[in-house]
């Protein structure tokens, strides 16, 4: 599960993920509302079908109702809601089978993704968000609910193009995560790309010599949208270098170089 494909949760609740190793030490005990989806990011190629699972493995029986939604990622590959579709989303040609499920504590069902390409699709990759929202559950004097989402890409036939291109890089310092280069890149091809630590690399290079040589942070950026990679600088030189950036597509390396001040 990408970052870019993750679970969206929207309440503060989270289900333990692992038990301390202390002997003696209790489980934690399940929260009210919990919901749990399988598979998080669904791949449709055109018009076919696929199943969630939907699992409860909260304490308190739950009604869930099934929406789509766009979404999109931010700079920094956060996934957000948005109201209104992208041009490129793939919302309208999902249809969702049921649209609500009452599930008891313990209980899984299975939701039907379905997708149906219009007539003329462009090719390439469209997505969706598949939202699944708990009805209010009274814990503790509270009201409690829950939302979390499936992404959902679907890739209309026809040519693929894939193009990663660096717009800029600049130095941001934090007291948290030290010194870090970001690397604005550009998706101006039509399929999601995943920018794994393989694919680009950044040297930096002071009167001919490399003094240091970064990797960034995997992400997934969309078609046609920009997005930064971050890749921490933990060196002691200070001043001026040149950084020289070379990103790999496929069998295709591109480079390009910029003046930065660390």
């Amino acid at each position: 599960m990408t970052a870019f494909a993750a679970v969206l949760v929207c309440c503060l609740l989270l289900v333990p993920t692992k038990v301390g190793a202390s002997a003696g030490r209790r489980p934690a005990p399940r929260p009210p509302v919990a919901l749990t989806a399988s598979p998080a990011h669904v791949s449709l190629r055109g018009s076919g079908r696929t199943t969630v699972r939907i699992a409860n493995v909260g304490t308190s029986a739950v009604v869930v109702d099934v929406t789509r939604a766009g979404f999109a990622l931010d700079l920094r590959g956060r996934p957000e809601i948005v109201p209104r579709a992208p041009s490129r989303a793939a919302v309208r040609w999902l249809t969702l089978r049921p649209r609500r499920l009452a599930l008891r504590p313990g209980q899984s069902g299975s939701l039907t993704i379905r997708s149906k390409l219009p007539a003329r699709a462009e090719p390439g990759d469209h997505d969706a968000l598949v939202l699944m929202t708990t009805r209010p559950v009274r814990a503790k004097g509270l009201s409690v609910r829950m939302r979390i989402g499936v992404v959902v890409v679907v890739r209309a036939p026809g040519a693929i193009m894939r193009r990663l291109e660096p717009r800029s890089l600049r130095l941001r310092r934090s007291s948290r995560s030290g010194s870090v280069l970001e690397l604005l890149l550009v998706n101006r091809g039509n399929v999601t790309e995943l920018v794994e630590r393989s694919q680009v690399d950044v040297s930096l290079v002071r009167q001919g010599t490399v003094i240091a040589s970064l990797r960034p942070e995997p992400r997934e950026l969309r078609p046609r949208t920009r997005g930064v990679v971050q890749l921490a600088y933990r060196g002691s030189v200070r001043g001026w270098v040149t950084a020289r950036v070379r990103i790999v597509v496929g069998r295709e390396a591109l480079r390009r170089s910029f003046r930065i001040r660390l």
